[in-house]
């Protein structure tokens, strides 16, 4: 593998007494400058490269380089030597680079940086030398040997960038001293700094001259260096007769940021001070310890739980024959449509650079694909081990470049196939044509693409320039907090915020239409309509009826006028559990453990938020599932959960649900209510008696869980 490039870069930043100059309510330039360093090391930082960085201060009170003999280069001192950054050097930064009283050259700075890189990379291996220089250029600069430095500067190869605090054309800001103009050192400097960077390029060294201001607003942004596109080779074929040597990049794939979390003591914040010791027990009274070799993976299946070893999960892989990239035929691009695109990445294949015949076949192909306006539904491997995959290969054609581009498709068990009643069907449901016509205008007024002075279309929204918020506010807490270890957490930057919201156009453009919206549909508050009582409810039990007409009566007591408004229930639902539970056992058209596992699913959501008021919602519910699984004569499904749910109690935090449960008496279902309970009446009643399980010990944490984690399964 070919050796990751990486960069020798040197911070040369002016701390003499001028940049402490400002007007009244600016920024000083030392404190912009700053900014623009401490920025940019955090991005280097983030972006985990090898790049190797080196700081060099001028104007600064003390000296310390390499040429400060005879009373030259004196006031510029070599702060960092060259390393790659971390968060000691941005701690350094905020703590220790503070404005100097002397003034100092910075062209006689500029050579000691030269002086740095050549001595720091002796030896070495860089892709590129870099001198950074930030400074308003208020010194006096000797221009005598300007011609030799940039002799140097050509010869070593190293390129140059000047940051300042106006603009190297004069235009587009206010002087930096709040109108008075630059000064004669100034000027002088700045006709220095064109001189070089012009004679280092001439076309484009301006270029290289950037603002305080644009810099910082550009280094807001973290972002991860860009990687070279990894090639994957493999060859594409049609049949048994046609191949086509083909390489693939990634072209859109989820970008995470490496996993560094690392659990430390608190005190001492060191990762060895952390000990670590995994114990298997078996789930018996003594909880005996087993090796970890005398255990293998176990499948749950029902009630029962399958073993299943390392052996038969090797032998339970797909076996490929390594790459493949087979074209299984071709459909019209209209029958695949956008919410089928499944996957993490999309891939565009090209043919070889060096393999002419390659490129004319794919092209080839290519190009029929474009013409018909067709697909090719491909099977896809990554690699020997890899699962197959099906996907559609696209023509993408563009002025320069012709490719495949690959998306995945979805299995027959990843689609989901949902029915829904027509809103169409319901008269009350049918919008006017004036309703019809304000969202009309809503939409119009926030469309996010318009067409300028030519026709050409513009974004005005584009995403594929915004940042991922979620890396953004990371990197920026964990920057602070580790320059700062006991401050609270910042708020997140404005500019971040500022990006997530509408464009300023779309939003002052739909005011009028939403008011419209609002007028046309009101919000009106709905009331809950009162359940509707059972005659059981209003008038009670007849205490003459026969003891027959009463277990009749018992068995329907859940049959009332509610069951028949609200129609056919398909599912347990969220707002009546227990009762759409009671529906769907009582119209047998789901399977009984289906049904059960729809229920205890929604237990499961309602004791999620940890509230009184859902724990009250849940006992219903459990209620109803003891009474019904005895009525049917199944108790392995509810025992099976009830212990699942006992055991995962304290891990959980859900003693006070259970204290509940207990005092209900909701326990096991034995032998005597069910035949084939494997629990007898002793077990149901000492299970009961146990109001809060116990708080396992962490060695114990393993064995406890694992019975809570196969039922979950």
């Amino acid at each position: 593998m070919a050796r990751s490039a990486k960069t020798a870069l040197v911070l040369c930043l002016d701390v003499g007494f001028s940049m402490s100059n400002s007007a009244p309510g600016q920024e000083t330039p030392f404190q912009l400058a700053k900014k623009v360093i401490q920025k940019f090391v955090q991005r280097q930082v983030f972006a985990e490269n090898k790049d190797e960085l080196a700081l060099v201060l001028f104007g600064s009170d003390n000296t310390k380089n390499n040429l400060a003999k005879d009373g030259q280069y004196q006031n510029i001192s070599v702060h960092r030597q060259l390393m790659i950054p971390n968060f000691e050097l941005l701690e350094e930064i905020q703590n220790d680079v503070h404005p100097g009283s002397q003034q100092a050259d910075w062209l006689d700075a500029l050579v000691v940086c030269m002086d740095l890189l050549q001595n720091e990379t002796l030896g070495k291996r860089y892709e590129r030398q870099n001198i950074v220089l930030l400074t308003d250029l208020n010194t006096p600069s000797s221009p005598d040997q300007l011609d030799v430095i940039i002799g140097n500067l050509k010869r070593s190869g190293v390129t140059l960038q000047f940051f300042l605090p106006f603009p190297v054309d004069g235009g587009g800001s206010k002087p930096p001293d709040g109108g008075k103009g630059l000064s004669a050192e100034q000027q002088q400097g700045l006709e220095m700094t064109k001189q070089v960077m012009m004679s280092l390029d001439e076309d484009d060294g301006l270029e290289e001259v950037y603002t305080f201001s644009d810099a910082i607003e550009k280094l807001s942004v973290f972002k991860r260096v860009e990687k070279r596109p990894m090639a994957w080779p493999c060859t594409l074929t049609i049949g048994s007769s046609l191949a086509i040597k083909i390489v693939g990049y990634k072209a859109v794939c989820e970008e995470r940021p490496r996993k560094s979390w690392s659990v430390v003591d608190a005190q001492t914040h060191q990762k060895d001070d952390i000990k670590r010791d995994v114990v298997y027990c078996l789930n018996d009274d003594e909880e005996t310890e087993v090796q970890k070799d005398d255990t293998i993976q176990g499948y749950r299946y029902g009630s029962d739980i399958v073993p299943f070893s390392k052996v038969d999960q090797d032998q339970m892989k797909y076996k490929t024959d390594g790459k493949s990239f087979a074209v299984l035929g071709f459909t019209k691009q209209s029958m695949i449509s956008r919410h089928q695109f499944v996957g993490t990445q999309v891939l565009k294949v090209f043919a070889p650079k060096d393999d002419e015949h390659a490129g004319v076949a794919l092209s080839g192909l290519i190009r029929a694909l474009d013409d018909l306006k067709m697909v090719a539904v491909v099977r896809y491997v990554y690699a020997r081990n890899g699962n197959p995959q099906v996907g559609a290969a696209f023509p993408c054609i563009k002025e320069k470049s012709e490719c495949l581009v690959y998306v995945q498709l979805p299995f027959m068990e990843d689609l989901r196939q949902y029915s829904f009643p027509s809103l169409e069907n319901n008269k009350k449901y049918t919008p006017s044509g004036r309703l019809l016509s304000a969202v009309d205008s809503l939409i119009d007024s926030m469309m996010l693409v318009e067409e300028d002075e030519d026709g050409e279309k513009m974004d005005l929204f584009k995403v594929n320039h915004i940042p991922n918020p979620q890396y953004q506010r990371l990197f920026q807490c964990l920057h602070h907090r580790a320059v700062n270890p006991s401050a609270p957490l910042p708020p997140m930057d404005p500019w971040l915020t500022a990006a997530l919201q509408r464009p300023l156009a779309v939003a002052s453009r739909c005011q009028a239409p939403l008011e419209t919206m609002k007028k046309k549909f009101p919000l009106k508050e709905v009331v809950k309509k009162k359940e509707l009582k059972t005659s059981k409810e209003l008038f009670g039990n007849s205490t003459e009826e026969s003891d027959a007409k009463k277990a009749k009566v018992d068995e329907d007591d859940d049959f009332n006028l509610a069951d028949i408004t609200e129609g056919s229930i398909t599912q347990v639902g969220s707002v009546d559990p227990a009762r759409d539970f009671r529906t769907l056992i009582r119209q047998k058209s789901l399977p009984f453990g289906e049904v059960c596992q729809q229920l205890t699913g929604r237990i499961e959501q309602l004791l999620g938020n940890k509230n009184m008021n859902y724990y009250i919602k849940c006992i219903p519910c459990i209620q109803t599932f003891r009474e019904q699984s005895v009525q049917v004569g199944n108790a392995d499904h509810y025992n099976s959960y009830i212990q699942s749910l006992k055991t995962s109690i304290p891990v959980r935090g859900l003693q006070e649900f259970w204290d509940m449960l207990v005092q209900d008496a909701l326990t096991l279902i034995n032998k005597d209510e069910v035949d084939g309970s494997r629990f007898s009446s002793h077990d149901a009643k000492v299970f009961g008696l146990n109001r809060r399980p116990r708080v396992t010990t962490p060695a114990q944490d393993l064995h406890v869980l694992l019975p809570h984690l196969w039922d979950r399964l």
